[in-house]
């Protein structure tokens, strides 16, 4: 796993920024796929940056997002449906039919996930984050490795983390549809972002533990090509070879 150590949060997602915008340039018909929280807002900042400054283009990139809540309507404001397209797919030049989002409101669910797994075809950049609990997508500890696209129910420190954006814990889901870790394994390359001091827990025991589906992020040591960009508060506990690596 690549480790790149920078300043601060715009740093980190400017480096990224940059690594993106790199592979659609060579291969203009790259698949991407999204991430949604806080940590890749300033991500998506930089990429509409770049695209309204002619240095990408995203009209032949498809892209398919991590997961979705059930029960959430495509215009609730919490929704990643919303999230997307208020952050990022309003502001570029993406064809429409390229974009991915689960379907929380599906009829069938469990058909709902066998058909988002079908869609998924060579992601050459998979963008995430790193839950507290070392959570990928929504794939919570106790995950299988093998997991495709499923239904999951949210553990109640990842509702908590989440009801931020809600008015109430309450008002969180409980169930969400999530890419596996088998479908991100498959993913040609891997970006993982984390900021922040309340991180360094979660990236030293990426780095330096065991890889079990106790902590699912910990598959990410078996990836052939992870770039973990964070910056120097998230990644303050890890050494190498006895000395910080920032």
């Amino acid at each position: 796993m690549e480790i790149i150590c920078v300043n601060n949060y715009d740093e980190m997602s400017e480096r990224a920024a940059a690594m993106i915008a790199d592979q659609i340039k060579h291969v203009p018909h790259s698949t991407l796929g999204l991430a949604t929280g806080s940590t890749p807002e300033g991500l998506y900042r930089s990429l509409i940056q770049k695209n309204r400054q002619d240095k990408v283009s995203f009209k032949d990139v498809t892209t398919f997002n991590l997961d979705e809540y059930i029960g959430l309507s495509e215009t609730d404001t919490n929704s990643y449906h919303f999230f997307m397209h208020s952050h990022f797919f309003d502001y570029i030049d993406i064809q429409h039919y390229n974009i991915h989002i689960p379907n929380g409101l599906a009829n069938d669910l469990e058909q709902e996930c066998e058909n988002y797994e079908a869609k998924i075809r060579n992601i050459d950049i998979q963008v995430l984050g790193l839950g507290l609990n070392g959570h990928i997508g929504f794939n919570e500890p106790g995950t299988s490795f093998l997991s495709r696209t499923h239904l999951v129910h949210l553990t109640e420190s990842t509702r908590k983390a989440n009801s931020r954006y809600f008015k109430t814990i309450e008002d969180v889901p409980e169930r969400a549809i999530t890419m596996g870790i088998n479908t991100i394994m498959k993913s040609k390359k891997i970006i993982l972002l984390v900021s922040g001091e309340r991180k360094a827990e979660a990236v030293e025991r990426l780095m330096n533990g065991e890889i079990s589906e106790d902590f699912p992020a910990s598959v990410l040591q078996r990836h052939p090509n992870v770039v973990l960009i964070g910056d120097k508060a998230a990644l303050k506990k890890l050494r190498l070879q006895n000395e910080f690596i920032c």
